[in-house]
């Protein structure tokens, strides 16, 4: 059986694999205790974005959703998740990269705690622009990250692309 992995673009409105990425997100949230948010807060940001999501198709009867960004048109990255058994394949950087073709500069919050995280975001070029104490609805703290100010952002990105 032949498995093939397939990029698909979610536009707003829609909500194609929205339950996918709903377990995606909490296999995370159980695994690794981030990715925090609540069902009705992440399925309604998730139809107000453009989502870049990443399938492996033909491994059995179903699809398995690999990751998936949503963005929103400013740029602003509200969800990023790669499924643990699906990391170190460069996922998380092609997401970035094909939500970045959009936008001249893209930014996110991240766990103050997610140490995973905010080494991948400074692997891209992310900057901490700022701490945000208690941003997290359970408290937690949080940096905001920008991607984009210096000239070399687009060649960056789309490095990740190829």
């Amino acid at each position: 059986m032949s498995v093939t992995v397939d990029t698909r673009e979610i536009g707003p409105g829609e909500d194609d694999l929205v339950d996918e990425a709903w377990r995606v997100k909490e296999r995370i949230r159980a695994e690794e205790g981030v990715l925090k948010q609540r069902r009705g807060f992440f399925s309604d940001a998730y139809r107000r974005s453009r989502v870049h999501a990443i399938v492996q198709t033909g491994a059995g009867p179903d699809n398995e959703l690999a990751g998936f960004a949503a963005v929103r048109r400013d740029g602003y990255m509200l969800f990023l998740a790669v499924a643990p058994a699906f990391r170190g394949r460069g996922y998380g950087e092609e997401l970035v990269a094909r939500a970045a073709q959009k936008h001249s500069t893209m930014t996110c919050h991240a766990r103050t705690t997610n140490e995973n995280a905010l080494r991948f975001y400074e692997h891209l070029g992310f900057d901490v622009k700022r701490r945000i104490d208690s941003y997290y609805e359970d408290g937690g703290d949080a940096y905001y990250l920008r991607l984009g100010d210096d000239g070399g952002f687009t060649k960056r990105i789309s490095d990740f692309i190829r």
